[in-house]
């Protein structure tokens, strides 16, 4: 262990008290003195424990409605000197100041304030000046000044009085200083991020600041190590298993944009973030087993979820087969016993919370940053090019088809009839592959074809893909259009009795 540095003044600045009175009461039995302002200094004395007022310490009392409490050359100068500069000693002995070698402090609560849908004014007033200066300043001087940034770090902080009384090693310190500068540039970005989008025109610039670090057992593969950023509590409760990898994360984040498409009932089975099964039915169960059917090969190891409440007689259907990770907004009581017979299989509780607007990836050591494809296909943007008419029976299964397809890694094929996924062919680089994938697979599983939807994520180049899926015996297509060629397409489709539409809306996903 390095050498102690004795903590003998303590600065307190924070804005919620509800935690620091037990820090508070310790540094008192320790000996060490305290300075504060405002209502820190008012929470401290009615604990009945002494505390100095940097009013006092500054000559100054705060001012222009608290905006300045703390920005003053008795203060910084305390938590900026260089204990063992010769020069800074006599400096702050020239100037009567005192060394603070313990500096606390809660910023305002900033994107709090902005989730309340407080006013423009209320939201200025709460970015915090003087509490991020300090952190800055304490942070920088960590070789002799000890920085708590944020309530997150008062448990660090009673472990380290607990463990040696008043005093710090430097390997604390610069723990967290660490802890600190990243409080203060997350604070910052998230500032900067609310002046961006209220008028800011900031597009040249990203700041993006994640809480919440989880060590993952391995990344894509067992030699890769990988973390993931973010607060998963927020967004699931995990109710069994084991520990989720990077892998699944992947796997539930395609699980749930998928999902969301759909409105009735529908269960959803995928495997490497592509939809291997699915089917919307009256109850959990039916779709299931229909979802089941697409794929019963691939659902081994791959994520399920539904968009409705699971109860035992779907549990127990599901509970036959091998699956990594099942996903609904809710279980009874009887399902989650018959669910949780598999000790490592995980299970998730899906909280209601918004999708963010945007998505970003690494690439090139940068990052993509485009809006979320949130555009779902409705009756309104199908244009009949080829076929007589439209009933509601065929613009169902477009629909349906197309949100599937829209999920499935380029270049993607989907065929669908009666709300369930027969088959799909992903992830090619052509659309022919694709399209024959798709139908070998459909017949490999004992389905029909006739009278079935295809639903394609690009335009047809070419008339050969509808020319194969008529042979197969498809009679429906729906596809974005868009290529100079269209013609040849549509033309076939009207000379052999199959219906087109086209909606106008390519859904690549790469």
């Amino acid at each position: 262990m390095s050498t102690l540095k004795p903590i003998r003044t303590a600065l307190v600045s924070v804005y919620s008290k509800d935690r620091i009175a037990p820090i508070v009461q310790k540094l008192h039995q320790l000996g060490v003195e305290l300075l504060s302002t405002g209502g820190s200094r008012t929470f401290i004395e009615s604990m009945g424990i002494p505390c100095k007022a940097v009013e006092d310490l500054t000559g100054y009392p705060s001012i222009l409605g608290g905006r300045v409490k703390t920005l003053h050359p008795k203060v910084f100068g305390g938590i900026l000197a260089r204990r063992d500069n010769e020069g800074d000693i006599a400096e702050l002995a020239q100037y009567e100041i005192n060394p603070i070698d313990l500096v606390i402090v809660d910023l305002y609560p900033f994107e709090a304030t902005v989730a309340s849908g407080a006013s423009e004014q209320d939201i200025i007033e709460k970015i915090d000046i003087g509490g991020i200066s300090l952190i800055r300043a304490a942070a920088k001087n960590f070789a002799d000044t000890l920085i708590v940034a944020s309530d997150a770090q008062f448990a660090y902080l009673e472990g380290i009085l607990d463990n040696h009384g008043a005093s710090s090693t430097l390997e604390e310190r610069r723990h967290l200083a660490a802890e600190a500068f990243s409080v203060s540039s997350g604070y910052d970005s998230a500032i900067f991020n609310w002046f961006a989008l209220n008028g800011g025109q900031s597009e040249n610039h990203l700041r993006v600041a994640v809480d919440g670090a989880k060590d993952l057992r391995y990344g894509e593969n067992p030699h890769q190590a990988a973390r993931y950023y973010g607060d998963f509590d927020a967004l699931f409760e995990q109710l069994n298993g084991k520990e989720i990898s990077y892998n699944n994360l992947l796997d539930i984040d395609a699980a749930c944009a998928l999902i969301d498409e759909f409105d009735t009932t529908t269960v959803a089975v995928l495997k490497h973030n592509n939809a291997c099964g699915l089917a919307s039915r009256p109850t959990v169960l039916e779709a299931w087993k229909d979802a089941l059917a697409g794929d019963p090969v691939s659902a081994f190891g791959g994520i399920i979820i539904c968009n409705e409440r699971v109860e035992a007689d779907a549990a127990e259907e599901i509970g036959k087969i091998f699956f990594e990770v099942v996903i609904a907004p809710d279980y009874s009581d009887d399902a989650l016993a018959i669910l949780r017979q598999k000790k490592n299989r995980i299970i998730l509780k899906r909280k209601q919370v918004a999708s963010p607007a945007m998505k970003m990836r690494s690439i090139l050591g940068g990052v993509l940053m485009q809006e979320n494809d949130a555009k779902v296909e409705t009756s309104d943007d199908l244009k009949l090019v080829a076929g007589e008419n439209l009933s509601d029976a065929i613009v169902a299964d477009m629909l349906f088809a197309n949100k599937i397809v829209k999920h499935s890694k380029s270049n993607a094929i989907v065929l669908a009839r009666n709300g369930q996924l027969l088959a799909s062919g992903v992830g090619q680089t052509s659309r022919v592959d694709a399209l024959r994938h798709a139908i070998d697979k459909a017949r490999s599983f004992g389905f029909d074809l006739v009278g079935s939807t295809m639903a394609s994520d690009a335009f047809f180049p070419f008339a050969d893909c509808v020319e194969i899926a008529h042979t197969a015996g498809v009679d429906n297509v729906i596809q974005p259009g868009g290529s100079i060629r269209d013609t040849d397409s549509v033309e076939y489709c009207r000379n052999n009795g199959m219906t087109m539409v086209m909606t106008g809306f390519r859904h690549f996903r790469h």
